[in-house]
């Protein structure tokens, strides 16, 4: 166990995956697990990793679920005997006091970890995700949006983004002393850097906001949090930013070596994918997916959330699925075509009216999807899938008996092609794409079905 680098904890799906594959692609080999691994399973792949992830739920859960999960997750990491754990989220950041709130994850991570301090780093320039003097800023197609000015994430439907700084942000969820490290302070001379980020702690600051503009500024937040590792864990929340701070800094340090370059998976005759994402550029993938040869079909979302009518709705997609792939087509399995589609107004009503929070619709249909998917998967033998959405994925895939996976090659920064472990024959093998919302180019379910990397 003393060779392992780190640990994580991911609030959901795809941004687990990503976080394994920013470190793996760096010379970190890195296991996920999904939920709380087995303890022999997980002293078994501790053999050939350096870091360990752990794949949860918890960008959809209120405090009082966090306060169920969490504090046993970060126990179990603590006890791994890592210097540093992280509570990975969304590369947005999106959250709120009361679903998904990063600040409440960090009260107790802290009240279990008792870290020296604590640091965010959000920042991942790779997939156009940036902080500007405490300001988070996105970057969608030719565009760099402030992120409560985001297209989608100013108007996501359950955590909407109306403040670009994160400072102020971070502080509707936590009374957590948060200090910022600017672009200014990161440019002056490493003693200097070092100096003034122990200031900071010294003055009270219980976590440190790094700005992150380019890929030199996350080296230089890797050297700086590797060197003031000691024998208290010190305690992350952010991106993948985080995962490629600290592994560019142990490359640039030879405390790892340079992987061998990951051949290309290559294509298959079909794929399935199933999408739970309301983004516009997920819609945009879906249609151009179904321009190449993909047949679609829509989810009634509305059925699959009622008891009385899922199983039927359930047995409808199945049946229509099978059709398609007998005829050799991929197939886009979708609930909705962007954030302005009806059916997400007609699922909530249909939601409130049987008493559902609505908040929760993730949980409710990624169960529904996941069955669904699980059966297909069965019934044809087919070795690659696609999820996409980041609730979709974390619930999807629970209903599979995954029980790991690694990295088996990029396609697109963060949203990558994992191989799954299972002791359940169907899945072991079972190659699996997962993406968020926002990314991806168009192509980017042909990309899987080709198994070849964008070029980006």
């Amino acid at each position: 166990m003393n060779d392992l680098l780190m640990a994580f904890y991911g609030d959901d799906f795809t941004g687990s995956a990503d976080a394994m594959e920013a470190l793996t692609l760096n010379g970190v080999p890195t296991a996920l697990f999904l939920g709380r691994p087995d303890p022999a399973l997980l002293k078994k792949r501790l053999k050939n990793v350096r870091a360990v992830g752990v794949a949860g739920t918890s960008r959809t859960m209120t405090p009082s679920q966090m306060d169920e999960e969490l504090p046993g997750q970060f126990q179990m990491l603590k006890d791994l005997g890592v210097p540093v754990i992280h509570y990975k989220v969304c590369a947005t950041f999106d959250s709120s006091a009361q679903i998904g709130s990063i600040g409440h994850a960090a009260d107790l991570a802290f009240r279990v970890l008792h870290p020296p301090f604590g640091v965010i780093v959000q920042g991942v320039p790779v997939i156009g995700r940036y902080v500007v003097f405490g300001n988070h800023f996105t970057t969608v197609g030719n565009k760099t949006y402030r992120l409560d000015r985001h297209p989608m994430m100013s108007r996501h439907p359950i955590t909407p983004m109306d403040e670009g700084d994160l400072r102020l942000h971070f502080a509707k969820q936590t009374e957590k002393k948060v200090e910022l490290f600017d672009l200014l302070q990161l440019s002056k001379p490493f003693d200097s850097i070092s100096s003034q980020f122990d200031r900071y702690i010294g003055d009270g600051n219980e976590m440190i906001l790094f700005d992150t503009l380019d890929e030199k500024h996350l080296l230089t937040i890797g050297r700086l949090i590797h060197q003031k590792i000691g024998p208290r864990p010190i305690f992350a929340v952010g991106s993948s930013g985080f995962e490629y701070a600290m592994a560019s800094y142990w490359r640039s340090a030879e405390i790892v070596s340079k992987p061998d370059p990951i051949s290309p998976a290559g294509p298959v005759e079909r794929i399935i994918v199933i999408s739970g994402s309301a983004a516009d550029k997920t819609a945009e993938q879906i249609k151009c997916a179904m321009d190449h040869g993909f047949a679609g079909i829509r989810l009634n979302t509305d059925l699959l959330i009622d008891p009385e009518t899922r199983r039927d709705e359930r047995n409808r997609v199945i049946r229509l699925a099978l059709r398609f792939l007998r005829e050799e087509k991929s197939i886009i399995l979708y609930s909705t075509l962007g954030p302005d589609d009806p059916t997400i107004l007609k699922t909530k009503d249909r939601m409130k009216s049987l008493g559902i929070d609505v908040q929760e619709v993730g949980k409710h249909l990624g169960k529904q999807q996941g069955l669904i998917l699980r059966e297909l998967v069965e019934i044809t033998g087919l070795k690659r899938v696609c999820v996409a959405g980041g609730d979709t994925c974390s619930y999807v895939l629970r209903q599979m008996d995954i029980h790991s996976l690694e990295l088996l090659m990029p396609i697109t920064p963060a949203a990558p092609l994992c191989r799954a472990f299972s002791d359940h024959s169907p899945f072991e093998g079972l190659q699996v794409a997962s993406k968020g919302g926002q990314i991806g180019a168009p192509e980017y379910f042909i990309q899987v079905l080709d198994g070849q990397r964008a070029n980006l």
